[in-house]
């Protein structure tokens, strides 16, 4: 599908939208395990990515998801893989529990039909090599999908109507 677009920007620009969507939508990888961070971990290496993995506040090189995962229950959000898959566009990997993919995206560093095309190209690469759904909702609306990588059509797919008042 080189060249095809999922989604169109006339179409979904409201679930692009940082005042109505928050600035930071939550996008998640459900019934994920410890081999499916890895999996992530090693697709951000091979991609040639730009990336950091950070914890407590320091850069550290990036273990294996076995040394990150599973979490204590009363550890710090103190670790994160924070992955640049095009030059101004930050996706933050959240690994905090290992039977969930948890990331997010700055909605205003993804405007127009480029932005669209960034995130469905990067949460494609992360559905095709888990072979699960990717999921995105508002920000603090978790459960309550709008889009997402749909595994048997193997593209980004519109789970709600993205309704324009305008």
């Amino acid at each position: 599908m080189a060249g095809m677009s999922d989604l169109l920007w006339s179409e979904v620009k409201n679930f692009f939208d940082p005042n109505l969507m928050g600035a930071l939508p939550d996008l998640w990888v459900p019934d994920a395990t410890v081999e499916d961070w890895q999996a992530v971990f090693d697709l951000v290496r091979s991609n040639g990515w730009a990336w950091d993995y950070v914890e407590d506040d320091t850069v550290r090189p990036l273990p294996a998801a076995a040394e990150v995962l599973p979490r204590p229950v009363d550890a710090e959000e103190g670790v994160r893989l924070r992955v640049w898959p095009t030059p101004g566009v930050q996706v933050i990997f959240w690994p905090m529990s290992a039977t969930e993919v948890d990331f997010d995206v700055d909605l205003r560093e993804l405007q127009g039909q480029a932005g669209v095309d960034t995130l469905c190209d990067f949460v494609c690469a992360i559905g095709r090599r888990l072979g699960k759904p990717v999921f995105m909702s508002a920000e603090g609306q978790y459960g309550y999908p709008l889009l997402g990588f749909d595994p048997a059509a193997d593209r980004v797919v519109l789970l709600a109507d993205p309704i324009d008042h305008g």
